[in-house]
């Protein structure tokens, strides 16, 4: 904790200093948009809007001895609930559990899990992502990366071992 408040006094100060923050939340700030919208694109621009929003608002933030994460989880929901409003103006408020924190734990590891993909190897992760996020075939992989769909199983099969191995086991 105190290691973050001094992490955020200096990015306050300074707002080059911000790419640490911006590196030590974005998995969780992530997680936490693609869980309500399930759009990546969607996820990946709200997300962008969330740490820009943060950067230009930093030197209005407090240090109040709560994870930094929470303040930008706020400004996530609010960006949510604005883009929501912008699609459909009689639609019930969608993140009404947003700032629950027995959410939190979910986003602590959809975080990890980002991590933990973003640390294979570029086929292993591209094979990943293709498979699970974007929802293709082996064969459409294959083809894409010129190469049988058996090479592609063995890679997707080698990045979930990698994965289950650095996640303790695989719960």
């Amino acid at each position: 904790m105190e290691q973050e408040r001094l992490l955020i006094e200096a990015a306050q100060k300074d707002a080059s200093r911000f790419a640490a923050l911006y590196e030590n939340n974005f998995e969780r700030v992530y997680a936490f948009v693609v869980r309500r919208v399930r759009d990546r694109h969607e996820a990946e621009d709200l997300t962008a809007e969330v740490f820009q929003h943060a950067l230009a608002n930093l030197s209005r933030f407090e240090w109040r001895g709560v994870p930094f994460a929470v303040w930008l989880y706020r400004i996530a929901a609010n960006a949510i609930a604005d883009r929501w409003k912008q699609l459909s103006r009689e639609s019930p408020n969608p993140v009404s559990d947003d700032l629950d924190q027995a959410a939190w734990p979910d986003i602590e590891r959809r975080a990890t899990l980002f991590q933990l993909v973003d640390s294979l190897p570029v086929d292993q992760r591209s094979v990943i992502i293709k498979r699970f996020v974007e929802q293709r075939s082996i064969r459409d992989i294959a083809q894409e990366f010129g190469r049988s769909e058996g090479a592609i199983k063995q890679l997707q099969y080698r990045a979930l071992e990698s994965l289950r191995a650095r996640a303790g086991g695989g719960q």
